[in-house]
């Protein structure tokens, strides 16, 4: 990575290298960004400062759904109303955000936080796979049986190898799988689909 310029002063130098850290964020774009926090008042920059800060001492996963949360379990998963017996598997937290905005899913999630990737060393175990198995087998024995589990991990090439994976590992497990379908095209990341898109993939899903 470039480092920004040695015109800068140290603590603004800092903060382009880290802000250019950020995906999608070039050195360009870290030292605008910094100029315009360097040219807030003192307590809004500060508030900025704390609230990364408390990223890390306040969020933590979901112990159900494995989601980020400041409460265990989540909001989504404690929330009665929603359909216990249902879940949407996805790869990653910014998924369920995207999903919610569509409308039309009542069901819980469980993130896997990735997806299999054998070039870049992402297995079944640096998943939340045999957590997912083992929420399964405990739905079972207290009585509140999982009926279908919705697979909605992206159309990239590791979001299908996974999908894939989820289908063979679950045939025997008791319950219904469906694979969200038409609607979100091959190579994108489900976060980054509209509303209408995304009701529409999970509409019409597929069973596998």
């Amino acid at each position: 990575m470039r480092m920004a310029s040695k015109a800068l002063p140290p603590a603004l130098q800092r903060l382009v290298e880290n802000l250019s850290m950020l995906p999608g964020i070039g050195e360009k774009t870290a030292t605008r960004l910094a100029l315009t926090i360097l040219r807030w008042p003192q307590n809004r920059a500060k508030e900025l400062g704390q609230s990364i800060i408390e990223l890390h001492e306040r969020i933590k996963l979901c112990s159900m759904c494995f989601t980020f949360s400041e409460d265990d379990p989540c909001s989504i998963c404690s929330d009665h109303k929603r359909d216990h017996s249902l879940i949407c598997i996805i790869e990653d937290p910014g998924d369920i955000v995207a999903i919610e905005k569509a409308g039309v899913f009542n069901g819980l999630y469980h993130v896997l936080h990735g997806a299999l990737s054998p070039m870049d060393g992402i297995g079944p175990q640096e998943l939340k796979i045999n957590e997912l198995l083992i929420r399964i087998d405990n739905g079972k024995k207290q009585g509140t049986p999982i009926k279908e589990i919705i697979i909605a991990t992206s159309s990239t090439a590791q979001g299908e190898a996974t999908a894939s994976y989820l289908s063979d590992l679950l045939t025997n497990k008791g319950v219904k799988v469906s694979r969200i379908a038409c609607g979100i095209p091959i190579g994108m990341d489900i976060k980054y689909a509209d509303p209408m898109t995304l009701k529409q993939a999970i509409s019409a899903r597929n069973l596998l």
